[in-house]
């Protein structure tokens, strides 16, 4: 493409040089367009420069417009997230005393049926534990009943 620009101008040039005109005339020509050229140039460079101004301006815009955005979504998303965390938390601490809780019940239940069912065969006294010797009547369960109540006889 510079190529074809740069053939495009010399062509031009050369066409000036050559047409049938005077050399003043022809120098005027030239120094006309140059002058156009400037003008034309400058004139262009400022639109452009003012259009990639507003282009910036406009981009600024924009990226303030998404970082505000961006910044609400995550004061939503942490806010969520620490609402989640709490209800976990209370539901953590919420399980952990209903564990306790059972935990608690089960001990009693144990606890209960040990000690009431357990205790009389296990502590030897009581009635029925004729082996021991001191059973409900105090006396030798294997001896006679004369001997247990002293000698007395019945």
């Amino acid at each position: 493409m510079a190529w074809f620009l740069a053939g495009l101008g010399v062509g031009a040039l050369a066409g000036i040089l050559y047409a049938p005109k005077s050399g003043r005339e022809t120098r005027e020509d030239i120094a006309n367009m140059s002058r156009e050229s400037t003008e034309y140039l400058r004139t262009r460079g400022k639109q452009v420069a003012d259009q990639v101004g507003q282009m910036v301006d406009k981009s600024r815009e924009q990226v303030g417009e998404y970082v505000d955005r961006g910044r609400e979504v995550m004061d939503r998303g942490r806010a969520q997230w620490e609402e989640f965390v709490e209800r976990g938390k209370n539901l953590v601490g919420n399980q952990g005393q209903r564990v306790a809780e059972a935990v608690n019940a089960g001990r009693e239940a144990f606890r209960s049926t040990t000690q009431g069912s357990g205790s009389s065969s296990t502590s030897g006294s009581g009635y029925g534990s004729g082996t021991s010797g001191s059973g409900a009547f105090g006396g030798n369960s294997g001896s006679n009943p004369a001997s247990s109540t002293g000698g007395a006889g019945v």
